[in-house]
C-alpha cells in the first residue's frame, strides 16, 4: 500500500480558514482535497436548505408541474412507474405522496419477479385499459422511446423524471423530461439520485401551489453611493432583477444623481421594466425616500417589503440592512463576485418562498429522507448538494424516522443518530433485496402503507429476502469463483467476464462486487434466463468506468444504463459470444492496468492532537461515501502500549493500544494479525507510523471513539 500525502500550498491554507472562520486542520483537509473554491467548500459548511437548487432550474419542470395540477384539477388517473431498487423504490414512494399532497390518489408500478427494467408496453397498455391520461417514471423512462410512443398512441402524457444518460441522439418525445445528465436541461448540476429528481419535482410541486408560481416577480434595491473622487453630490445606484418561479431572467442598472437631465428617461425604462410584476424590496421606507429624492413625490413605488417577513422567519437578520444580513446568512462567503443586495435579496425572498412552501417540513421533510436513501444506496456522488440531501435526510432518519422507516429500524435494533455510512450498510441492502429478488411490493408497502402492523410485517419479510439473497448470493459464489478466476488468467489478468445458469437476475450485482474485490479489476457477471435472455451486471474497483464499456458494446443490448462504478445491461442470448468478444477488445484498448492500492492522507498530526474531540473534525466531513472517503489522517513514531490478537471464530484481527502521550487510543487492523511480530515488534518496543480514520464503537449501548488503521509500518521503515 502506498501513502501519498500531496505538498500544499500554506497560505491558501491560511486565506481559508480566515475567510470561513475554521480551524487550520479542516482547512488543511480542504486544501488538500481540492476543496478551494466558494461553491465547494459551501456544500461542507452548510446546512441549511435554501442552497438547495431552483428546481424550475430544469427547463420541463414548468411543463411537468402544470400537467400535474391539470390532472388533478379534472380528477385525471395517474400512474407512477419506478424501478425495483432503492432509488426507484425510494422516488416512487416520493412521486406518490406528492401527487396525493395536491389531491391525485395514483397507483403505481414497478418491475416485478424478472420483468425488464423500465416503462413496458404491457403497462402502458393496461394503464390505457383503465382510462388512464398520465405516466410519470421515475428512475427510469429516459431509454423508453417505443414505450413513450406507445403511450403518447392512446392519447396517454408521459413526464419522465429521470437520471441516467441518455443513450440515444435525442430523448424520448414525452411531454416532459427532468433528468440532469441532459446536456440541455437547464439544471447545473448532473449527479442527483432518481429518487434525488422526484425530490425536485415534488418540491416544484409545492412551490407551484403557492401564489408565487409564475407570478411575473421583480426585485428592486435602491443604495446611495459617494460620486467619483467624492466631487459633487452622492449618486443612487437603482438595481432591479425580473424574477419568475425565483429564477432571475432579467437585470436592470443604473446609477443616477438627483436632479440629472437623465431622470425622465430612468424613471421611464426603470417603470417599464417593472411594469405588470409585482416588486419587492428590502426596507420600504429608505427605498421611498431614495426613490423620491431622484424622481419626486409625484412619482409612485408601489412595492412589498420584504424585512417583516424575513425578521420573523429569521430572527438573526432583525434590524439589519442588507449589507448586513448578507453577511449574516452567509451570502457573500461563497462568492467570489462583489456582494451584490440583490443576490442577498434573492436568497431572502427564496428562503421564504420555500418557507411557505413547507419545503424541509412535514411530508417534505419525509422525502428529504427517503432522497437520501436513495442517493446513498444508488452510489451518486456526496458532494455539491448531495451533500445536503443525505446530510439532512441522515438527521432526520436519526431523529424521527418516517414510516416505515421507523418500523425497519425498530427491527434491525438501530438507535438514534445514525450516520450515511451506517446507512448505507445496515439499511439499503435490505430495501435493494426486495427489488433485486423480484418482490419489490414489499418495500414499497414498507414506505406506503397506511398500517403500522402491515408496516412492522413488511419489515421482518425485508428482513427475510435479504437472507434468502445472501444465502443464494453464497451458493452462487462458490459456483462462480472458480470460473471466474480461469476468466482472471484467460484474459491476462485484467479483468472477469462470467456467465451462468447458477447466478440469479438478482444478485448479479452483489456477485460482480464480490469478483472486483477480490480480483481487483472490473468484473462482469451475467446471468442466463430460462425465457433465452441474460441480464447481468458490471463493478468497478477504481478509477476504471463502467459505463464506456457498455456504451462501446451497446448495439448488443436490449437494455442498459448505470453508473460509474456499477451499471447492468440485458440481451439475447445468442448475442453474448459476440458482446463478450467485444467486451474483451474494449477492455484490451483500454488505459486500465491494476496497480498497488494508494491512500491518500489528509493530513499528519501531531500527537497531541489525538484527544477527545478529534473526532469532531471528522464529522465536520459527513457525510462519507461516493467521492467523499473517510478522513484519513497519519501520525508517525507513535509507541505501542499493548497488542493483542482477536476474533470471534478465527483469531485474524489485531488490536492495538497507542500511546500518545496524554491520551491512548484503542486501534484495530482488520486481517492484521500476522502483521504483528513480523512487520514490528511489540516486544521490542518499536514504534509506529500509523495510517488510520477515526470512527465510533457503539457497544452496549455505549459510543466511544477509536481508531481503524488503513496501514501501519515500523517508524523509520519508509
Amino acid at each position: 500500500m502506498k501513502w501519498l500525502k500531496s505538498e500544499i500550498d500554506q497560505d491558501l491554507v491560511r486565506s481559508i480558514a480566515k475567510r470561513y472562520g475554521i480551524d487550520l486542520l479542516k482547512a488543511t483537509i480542504m486544501v488538500r482535497r481540492n476543496l478551494t473554491s466558494p461553491g465547494q467548500i459551501l456544500y461542507f459548511l452548510e446546512e441549511d436548505l435554501r442552497h438547495l437548487r431552483n428546481p424550475f432550474l430544469f427547463h420541463g419542470m414548468e411543463d411537468a408541474v402544470d400537467r400535474i395540477l391539470s390532472a388533478a384539477e379534472e380528477g385525471e388517473k395517474v400512474l407512477v412507474f419506478g424501478d425495483s431498487d432503492t432509488d426507484g423504490v425510494t422516488a416512487t414512494t416520493i412521486m406518490v405522496e406528492a401527487l396525493g399532497e395536491v389531491g391525485i390518489s395514483a397507483s403505481w408500478k414497478v418491475p416485478e419477479g424478472e420483468e425488464p427494467y423500465g416503462l413496458s408496453a404491457q403497462a402502458v397498455d393496461s394503464f390505457a385499459a383503465e382510462g388512464g391520461s398520465l405516466i410519470i417514471t421515475v428512475d427510469c423512462g429516459i431509454s423508453n422511446h417505443e414505450e413513450v410512443a406507445r403511450a403518447a398512441g392512446f392519447g396517454i402524457d408521459v413526464i419522465i423524471c429521470d437520471h441516467h444518460k441518455l443513450q440515444a441522439s435525442e430523448p424520448p418525445a414525452a411531454l416532459a423530461v427532468i433528468d440532469p445528465k441532459l446536456d440541455d436541461c437547464g439544471y447545473t448540476f448532473r449527479d442527483l439520485a432518481g429518487a434525488g429528481v422526484a425530490f425536485k419535482l415534488a418540491t416544484a410541486l409545492r412551490l407551484g401551489r403557492t401564489a408565487l408560481y409564475k407570478q411575473p416577480s421583480a426585485l428592486l434595491w435602491l443604495g446611495s453611493e459617494p460620486s467619483p473622487e467624492d466631487r459633487g453630490p452622492e449618486r443612487v445606484r437603482i438595481e432591479a432583477r425580473r424574477l419568475r418561479n425565483l429564477i432571475p431572467s432579467q437585470s436592470f442598472q443604473r446609477v443616477l444623481e438627483p436632479g440629472s437631465s437623465e431622470t425622465s428617461e430612468v424613471l421611464e425604462s426603470l417603470a417599464s421594466f417593472l411594469s405588470g410584476r409585482s416588486v419587492f424590496v428590502y426596507g420600504l421606507e429608505e427605498a421611498k425616500k431614495l426613490f423620491f429624492l431622484l424622481f419626486g413625490r409625484s412619482a409612485d413605488l408601489e412595492a412589498y417589503d420584504l424585512c417583516p417577513e424575513a425578521w420573523a422567519a429569521f430572527p438573526e437578520l432583525a434590524g439589519l440592512g442588507i449589507g448586513e444580513a448578507g453577511s449574516a446568512l452567509g451570502i457573500d462567503r461563497y462568492t467570489d463576485a462583489e456582494p451584490n443586495p440583490l443576490d442577498t435579496m434573492q436568497g431572502i425572498f427564496s428562503a421564504l418562498a420555500y418557507q411557505r412552501a413547507g419545503v424541509g417540513q412535514g411530508l417534505s421533510a419525509e422525502h428529504l429522507q427517503l432522497a437520501a436513501l436513495g442517493t446513498i444506496a444508488d452510489l451518486m456522488p456526496l458532494k455539491d448538494e448531495n451533500r445536503l440531501i443525505v446530510r439532512r435526510g441522515t438527521a432526520l432518519m436519526g431523529g424521527s424516522p418516517r414510516k416505515g422507516l421507523r418500523e425497519l429500524f425498530r427491527a434491525l435494533g438501530i438507535g438514534p443518530g445514525l450516520n450515511a455510512t451506517e446507512v448505507a450498510w445496515q439499511v439499503t441492502p435490505l430495501i435493494n433485496a426486495a427489488g433485486r429478488m423480484g418482490k419489490p411490493g414489499i418495500a414499497l408497502g414498507l414506505l406506503m402503507e397506511e398500517d403500522s402492523a402491515l408496516r412492522e410485517k413488511a419489515a421482518l419479510e425485508l428482513q427475510a429476502v435479504n437472507a434468502e439473497r445472501k444465502r443464494l448470493g453464497s451458493e452462487s459464489w462458490e459456483a462462480i469463483y472458480p470460473l471466474a478466476g480461469q476468466s482472471f488468467r484467460d484474459r491476462d489478468s485484467r479483468c472477469v467476464i462470467v456467465g451462468s445458469q447458477a447466478v440469479k437476475p438478482g444478485i448479479t450485482g452483489l456477485i460482480a462486487s464480490k469478483l472486483a474485490a477480490a480480483f481487483k479489476v472490473p468484473a462482469l457477471v451475467a446471468a442466463f434466463k430460462a425465457d433465452g435472455s441474460i441480464v447481468g451486471s458490471v463493478r468497478s474497483p477504481g478509477e476504471f468506468k463502467v459505463g464506456g464499456l457498455l456504451a462501446a458494446c451497446s448495439r448488443f443490448f436490449i437494455d442498459y444504463g448505470g453508473h460509474d462504478a456499477a451499471a447492468g445491461f440485458s440481451l439475447k442470448a445468442e448475442d453474448w459470444g459476440e458482446f463478450v468478444r467485444a467486451a474483451e477488445a474494449y477492455l484490451d484498448r483500454a488505459d486500465y492496468s491494476p496497480t498497488e492500492e494508494c491512500v491518500n492522507v489528509d493530513a499528519e498530526l501531531p500527537h497531541s492532537y489525538l484527544k477527545p474531540g478529534i473526532q469532531e473534525i471528522c464529522k465536520a466531513f459527513e457525510p462519507y461515501g461516493e467521492d467523499n472517503r473517510p478522513i484519513v489522517f497519519l501520525a508517525k513514531g507513535v509507541p505501542i502500549a499493548d497488542a493483542q490478537i482477536v476474533g470471534k471464530a478465527a483469531k485474524s484481527h489485531l488490536k492495538l493500544t497507542l500511546d500518545f502521550g496524554a491520551h491512548k487510543w484503542p486501534a484495530l487492523l482488520w486481517d492484521g494479525a500476522e502483521r504483528l511480530e513480523r512487520d514490528f515488534s511489540f516486544t521490542s518496543r518499536d514504534r509506529l507510523d500509523v495510517l488510520f480514520k477515526v470512527t465510533m464503537n457503539r457497544w452496549n449501548g455505549e459510543e466511544r471513539p477509536q481508531l481503524e488503521l488503513f496501514d501501519l509500518r515500523k517508524a523509520g521503515s519508509e
